[in-house]
């Protein structure tokens, strides 16, 4: 329960963070706005009923703003700022605009002069990575990978290189495919986490090897069920350069085939590391 008084918002819209499973990982000053704030809009107005009853906050203020209707959403929400109305808006689970609905509306509302608030809370994403205990002091947050393989192999492919830790979002029904093109494309060494089911009933976090990735999850199909954050450790740093001949080798190679074909051959011609030649070949280029 929350014993907040509904209060005068400034004309504004509030980006509000909801919880992403435990319903007490809501800020006291979301619980304010919420109580206050002449309308919400919401990804889905049935989920965010939910939370508005257990805090007994009057859900009778809802409109819907999901990834189908957003532009004519902002149109709406558009015309309440210009009323001089004050509006929250919630995604189901999170921080609005972060891979939900939500980027567009701030953006036409920003443009349209009136001012944008945040109103910070739970995030999945940072979530899962403060208990991964992955040392590297930066991180690339990537979202959702494309559904389709090919897509999704090449999503990878251009992030090979990368020394970050990378965060995605997966679903359960896709976590098999998208973990083999993850071990395809980066091979069995890096380093993974599942956080699955964060601050839910069934929280699980598990690391382990690339290698290891496929065999975990098929060791007990509980294991693919959830929503899922996977973090993988970024591409190690090289402390020494090509020698002259893989140089050579590689240069050659670029000079007549795409960058990825050069890469593959390379590593076999050669027997050097295919990291080290990826990011190699991305210099060259870039010096073409």
């Amino acid at each position: 329960m929350h014993s907040g008084q509904k209060q005068k918002l400034e004309c504004a819209l509030y980006v509000v963070a909801t919880p992403i499973g435990n319903l007490r990982d809501i800020s006291l000053r979301a619980l304010d706005v919420l109580i206050s704030a002449d309308t919400i809009a919401a990804e889905d107005t049935r989920n965010t009923s939910n939370l508005l009853i257990h805090y007994s906050i009057a859900a009778n203020r809802l409109i819907a703003l999901h990834q189908h209707n957003e532009r004519a959403a902002a149109e709406k929400v558009i015309a309440l700022l210009a009323r001089g109305q004050s509006v929250a808006l919630v995604s189901d689970a999170g921080t609005p605009a972060i891979s939900d609905p939500g980027a567009i509306l701030v953006a036409e509302v920003r443009a349209a002069g009136y001012p944008v608030i945040p109103i910070p809370g739970a995030n999945a994403a940072l979530a899962a990575l403060s208990a991964a205990g992955l040392p590297a002091p930066h991180f690339l947050f990537y979202g959702f990978l494309p559904n389709k393989a090919a897509a999704r192999c090449r999503a990878l492919q251009e992030l090979i290189a990368l020394p970050y830790t990378l965060i995605f979002y997966e679903a359960p029904h896709r976590i098999l495919e998208c973990v083999s093109d993850l071990q395809s494309v980066f091979g069995g060494d890096r380093q993974i986490i599942f956080a699955r089911e964060i601050t839910k009933l069934f929280e699980s976090i598990q690391r382990c090897s690339l290698a290891e990735a496929l065999v975990w999850l098929n060791g007990d199909p509980n294991r693919q069920r959830g929503e899922f954050v996977l973090l993988v450790s970024g591409a190690e740093a090289q402390q020494e350069g090509l020698d002259t001949d893989t140089e050579h080798v590689l240069a050659v190679l670029l000079h007549e085939l795409p960058l990825k074909q050069a890469v593959q051959l390379a590593v076999r011609i050669t027997g050097a590391g295919r990291n080290e030649l990826y990011q190699r070949a991305l210099s060259l280029k870039s010096l073409a």
